[in-house]
């Protein structure tokens, strides 16, 4: 049977990563294969892309450039590590997936893009192949970024070009994820981040026995 893929999307300093972490941890303990990825960086090239998109000047990039990065290493990810998960009969939870793109590369940017071309990039590179679920961690911006920057604290590389740029980018990557989310209600589930760790994975955790009946 194949694996479920769940996807963690939102803004800087949503939580994400450690959600993921808690909710593999408690699906293995349930007895399932879980395999984890990220967005860019799940493979070995993708931590080379991911070193260019994360890293360094704010501006160094505009949203076309981005995009066609971030669907390089999505595509990289899907061949070698998520498909091959997935058709093995591992679930798949990844830290960022496409609704993150629209986020940041089209509203983030206040549409730049064209939304027609983001969609033909995202059919080049996986199809028809959609998630299973979408977790969108809902904060308010300036909360999310006190918490980033605190955690860059401790981290070697700092990843903060994005959290470099202004408040009205963060605020339009907001709107976006929630416009996504209303756009496409049985596949993604808001939930309010601003709240403890603990009580955020006991809503994710329900949520997802209730939804896939394990």
């Amino acid at each position: 049977m194949r694996g479920r893929f769940i996807t963690f999307e939102g803004g800087e300093g949503c939580g994400k990563s450690t959600q993921l972490r808690l909710l593999a941890e408690s699906l293995q303990n349930k007895g399932l294969e879980i395999v984890t990825t990220k967005e860019p960086g799940g493979t070995p090239t993708g931590q080379e892309l991911r070193r260019i998109l994360v890293t360094g000047d704010k501006n160094k990039l505009d949203p076309v450039a981005e995009a066609l990065l971030y669907y390089a290493d999505r595509r990289i990810n899907m061949t070698q590590k998520v498909w091959p998960a997935l058709d093995g009969g591992n679930w798949v939870l990844s830290d960022r997936f496409a609704d993150s793109t629209v986020a940041y590369q089209y509203y983030g940017y206040n549409r730049q893009l064209a939304q027609e071309d983001l969609d033909r990039l995202y059919h080049l590179a996986v199809g028809d192949f959609r998630p299973d679920l979408t977790l969108i961690l809902d904060i308010e911006p300036e909360k999310g970024l006190a918490r980033s920057y605190h955690k860059a604290q401790s981290m070697e590389v700092k990843e903060l070009r994005f959290e470099k740029k202004n408040l009205e980018f963060h605020k339009n990557l907001r709107n976006g994820f929630l416009k996504i989310a209303a756009a496409e209600p049985e596949r993604c589930v808001v939930l309010n981040a601003d709240k403890s760790i603990e009580a955020l994975h006991r809503e994710i955790l329900n949520l997802v026995t209730k939804r896939f009946e394990v």
